[in-house]
């Protein structure tokens, strides 16, 4: 069977990229045009020329762009649609499709939604409705990612004892380790997460706000523990992802060293040939190097790579596209994906409280957008902080039903029926986690 393909959001020129738009559903439109399961039969965008410019780059047809992805939605009634619009609206048009009834899966991009109650909305409603929905953590398909976690099957670093990462963002780009650290360490439960985040300029990434700084702990049940830094906090020598185990250290992207590496007992570095893969894919900087260098002028967004072995993104879709010919949950699953947003967003509410967070996650808002729109964070915010204020904060949130930053556009949240997929305390259940 071929599978009709739809990508909501195509976004801009994607040869201009940046923190307003990236255009990933060119590499999303791209990876279905590789892939024999897939036929790309139509576009949303709500900028027509953005649609109309996706339409010719895949010889789609000039009607086959629409501005209205509900309108695309029942007149083409496609099997499975990426969707590819910023993180505040994702939930909007995951909910939306899925209720639709005319897809059978969505391929959402991350981060998941910019609401905690909106990320676990997305899951039940496709669960409600008998949709898959894969969320785009693509990287744990890299073959260095891969062969990481090979090292660490089969002891050569010994037991886990902690993971590591530094990245520019917690939220946008950081969602990429959270999620790695979870494959690493086979998916096992989160217990606490404890943070402390810093607001003082901007830093808005596709609509929604990022911290300029921040500093997370969170302790896994088997207890591995976990440590990111992001912006200033981020220490010399700190590297992409870093295992530390009780006989060796597995490093992934080092600064002017290899890919993938490993050592065991304070002994020599070891590198790790990732066949021609770096943390990205084949060739290719990552949205970071490309949104600064401009450094694609072609369309669509593609590897010059052998095509036979698919970059990420094309690792990721076929994960969706195997899930849904066979009838079982694709590795990238919205259950799945979950595990590593539940940890930023329990970082946030962790920063909110001043103290540490024991998961599941009870809150249904975005702790780090409240704070800053309460003026508890931000270039004007008081510096010795306002208790009275986080204590308002939680009080608005629990009167409110918990949405305090209101993602998708309802109280869609807070169905009845919603109590056998969700604990009374608003995290996930057992089956979610």
């Amino acid at each position: 069977m071929v599978y009709d393909v739809a990508v909501i959001g195509t976004g801009p020129d994607p040869s201009d990229p940046g923190r307003d738009g990236y255009a990933m559903g060119y590499r999303h439109g791209r990876a279905y045009a590789d892939n024999a399961d897939c036929e790309l039969v139509a576009c949303a965008d709500i900028v027509p020329e953005n649609g109309a410019a996706f339409a010719e780059a895949f010889d789609l047809g000039a009607d086959a762009a629409y501005e209205d992805y509900e309108e695309l939605l029942a007149a083409v009634e496609p099997d499975l649609v990426s969707v590819c619009v910023p993180p505040g609206i994702h939930a909007d048009i995951v909910v939306g499709c899925a209720e639709s009834g005319r897809v059978e899966a969505i391929h959402c991009e991350k981060p998941m939604a910019d609401t905690w109650g909106d990320c676990r909305e997305m899951v039940r409603a496709c669960d409600r409705a008998d949709v898959q929905l894969t969320i785009n953590h693509q990287r744990r398909f890299g073959a260095p990612f891969r062969k990481a976690k090979r090292l660490i099957a089969n002891g050569e670093v010994g037991t886990l004892r902690r993971l590591e990462f530094a990245d520019e963002t917690l939220f946008d780009a950081g969602v990429h380790q959270v999620d790695l650290c979870q494959f690493l360490t086979d998916g096992t439960d989160v217990d606490w997460v404890a943070a402390q985040v810093d607001y003082r300029e901007e830093n808005v990434w596709f609509g929604t706000p990022n911290a300029t700084q921040a500093l997370v702990q969170w302790r896994y049940d088997d207890g591995t523990f976990g440590l990111a830094t992001t912006g200033d906090s981020s220490p010399p020598g700190a590297c992409y992802l870093r295992v530390v185990g009780a006989d060796g250290v597995v490093e992934l992207g080092v600064d002017d060293g290899p890919t993938l590496r490993y050592r065991t007992d304070g002994g020599a570095w070891t590198a790790v040939d990732t066949d021609g893969e770096n943390l990205h894919g084949r060739d290719s900087p990552g949205y970071l190097g490309a949104a600064v260098g401009k450094i694609r002028s072609r369309l669509p967004l593609v590897s010059t790579a052998d095509r036979t072995a698919p970059i990420f993104i094309e690792r990721a879709i076929a994960d969706a596209v195997d899930g849904l010919k066979r009838d079982v949950e694709p590795e990238l699953s919205g259950r799945n994906a979950l595990r590593a947003t539940e940890v930023i967003f329990a970082a946030w509410e962790s920063a909110r409280r001043g103290g540490r967070v024991d998961l599941p996650l009870e809150v249904e808002d975005n702790p780090l957008a409240a704070m800053i729109d309460s003026g508890r964070l931000g270039p004007g915010a008081s510096e010795s902080g306002d208790a009275e204020g986080a204590a308002a904060e939680r009080g608005s949130t629990a009167a409110d039903g918990g949405d305090g930053v209101d993602g998708n556009g309802g109280d869609e949240g807070s169905d009845e029926d919603e109590g056998s997929d969700a604990d009374e305390r608003g995290g996930p259940s057992e089956s979610d986690r």
